[in-house]
């Protein structure tokens, strides 16, 4: 007796069928595939980012509430949705402070750091160096510091800084998409290169040589500071062409590096 010719194959008969209550099969399908690309959340991390001709944008989701604060001007650019509270805080990492609003992007395209000096040529540049700072909430507090202060570009390694994030952009809050970042694969490299282009370089330490008032330079001007607990590089401080500390009192040992940043950024762009 010839054999029954095999049964056709479904597309999904990875998993084997299920039957419902009327005892119908019905198959599996295969779960959809993950968006691409990086969430930002925070009204003020999501405007900044839908004000930015740079970044491409996919989607948003956002309460009424939300869409009313961002506007249907910026809204009109990007596919959005409008859903609530819990939805928003399902796509997004558990601890997101989001404000009801999330959005979907990609990450910045790469900039170079002689476009972005070249772009600032007519005026007074200052370039802020980020040495080793891992810590996305203190990437992102300089980072907001930087936009305040109108300073030229933030650099930053590719190895050692806190990656593109949601974190990073609420952080900062809508700084990321305000001011270059510049991603170097040698700072002390980079810091090199920024003397080349005329810049006085300062390196913010503790153990300084002088003042930070001391230090300041009316033309060009590159900060760096370094991580709370190493500090800056010895490499890359021996790129500077002086050390300077942000003097205080003898209660406390030392500033928060955020804060330290903002103190001495202050400093080098007063008039």
């Amino acid at each position: 007796m010839p054999k029954p010719p095999p049964r056709p194959t479904r597309k999904f008969d990875s998993k084997p069928p299920r039957r419902t209550e009327r005892g119908e099969k019905r198959f599996f399908k295969p779960a959809p595939k993950p968006e691409s690309g990086l969430w930002l959340y925070g009204v003020h991390a999501v405007r900044a980012a839908l004000e930015n001709p740079k970044r491409f944008v996919k989607r948003a989701v956002l309460t009424e509430r939300a869409a009313e604060e961002i506007g249907a001007k910026l809204l009109n650019r990007v596919r959005h949705e409008i859903a609530d509270m819990h939805a928003i805080s399902k796509i997004l990492p558990e601890s997101a402070v989001h404000q009801g609003v999330a959005l979907l992007v990609e990450p910045l395209p790469r900039r170079e750091m002689d476009d972005v000096l070249d772009d600032a040529r007519n005026s007074r540049r200052v370039v802020l160096v980020m040495d080793q700072i891992t810590d996305p909430h203190n990437a992102g507090a300089i980072l907001r510091t930087a936009a305040a202060f109108g300073v030229t570009a933030v650099i930053v390694q590719d190895r050692h800084s806190p990656p593109e994030s949601g974190v990073l952009a609420k952080a900062a809050s809508g700084a990321l998409d305000i001011v270059p970042v510049v991603v170097a694969v040698n700072i002390a490299r980079a810091v090199e290169e920024l003397g080349k282009h005329g810049f006085w370089r300062v390196a913010l330490a503790g153990d300084g040589d002088m003042p930070l008032k001391d230090a300041r330079h009316e033309g060009d001007i590159a900060l760096v500071v370094g991580s709370e607990g190493e500090g800056i590089r010895r490499l890359v401080r021996e790129r500077c062409d002086v050390s300077a500390y942000v003097p205080i009192t003898s209660a406390m040992e030392s500033l928060n590096v955020s804060n330290a940043a903002a103190v001495a950024l202050y400093e080098v762009t007063r008039s």
